[in-house]
């Protein structure tokens, strides 16, 4: 049965849409009967995504969120939006007990999962209209640490920091600002560090995935569907009361 979360005819802004959870909350948002932009760096995975959602009110736009011209650029094309869903982001270890450039590999996470994140918030909250909600992707390693993943942990915890302190910045305005924390979705992002995990450990994948599961007080997979749901109702008008709020959903992983 399809929840009605009451959303038809908002506008809603998703990064990283082209694929993975960011594409499952593309559809679950069209889906509402949204107007829905995708926005990805990958304009094939882009045209590709929008022909997953014929009947809805789609629109596509490539932009790089580490550019603060694209980002400019961007801004300018943008109508007004209800919701600003920040998804995208980037994963991989960074064991500092390898040979490693760990200036390189720090930057690169916590721009592409911090800071372009506060860059597109900057962009477009001239388009936010008061009483809109910002909803940012972060993880259940924003939660806990994680050996030989210390940049993407340190990330996740910076985007449940930079999530409490954009409610206070915008709670003038009526602006929501909340963050989810999945746990593990095998998309292709969380395959690589599975397969990172399982070389460190010595396995095979089918292993490590189970040391996973085993992790979870629900020994089943989560799929994209189930945490797009999630941003459907920190969008909605049920939620209205929760802001600041990082919202785990990990079937039991990290309880808190």
């Amino acid at each position: 049965m399809t929840i009605n979360y009451g959303l038809t005819g908002r506008s809603v802004l998703i990064t990283g849409a082209a694929s993975g959870i960011g594409l499952a909350i593309a559809q679950a948002f069209a889906a509402q009967g949204c107007r829905t932009l995708l926005l990805d760096r990958n304009a094939e995975g882009l045209a590709t995504a929008l022909q997953t959602m014929p009947n809805a009110d789609v629109s596509v736009f490539a932009c790089d969120l580490s550019s603060d011209e694209e980002v400019a650029a961007l801004a300018e094309q943008i109508p007004n939006i209800d919701v600003l869903v920040n998804n995208a982001g980037v994963e991989y270890p960074t064991p500092l007990t390898a040979a490693v450039d760990v200036a390189a590999s720090f930057a690169r996470l916590l721009d592409n999962n911090v800071t372009s994140m506060a860059r597109l918030t900057n962009a477009l909250l001239p388009h936010i209209p008061d009483g809109g909600c910002v909803i940012n992707q972060a993880s259940i390693w924003g939660r806990i640490g994680v050996a030989e993943f210390s940049a993407y942990v340190a990330s996740k915890h910076a985007v449940i920091g930079l999530t409490r302190s954009l409610a206070w910045e915008l709670g003038a305005r009526n602006i929501r600002v909340n963050a989810v924390c999945p746990g593990w979705v095998f998309t292709d992002a969380a395959e690589r560090s599975l397969t990172a995990m399982a070389a460190r450990d010595g396995c095979d994948i089918a292993t490590a995935r189970r040391t996973v599961l085993a992790q979870q007080a629900i020994q089943r997979e989560i799929l994209p569907a189930e945490i797009a749901r999630s941003f459907l109702f920190l969008a909605s008008d049920d939620a209205a009361a929760i802001t600041g709020q990082s919202l785990v959903v990990s079937r039991g992983e990290v309880m808190a």
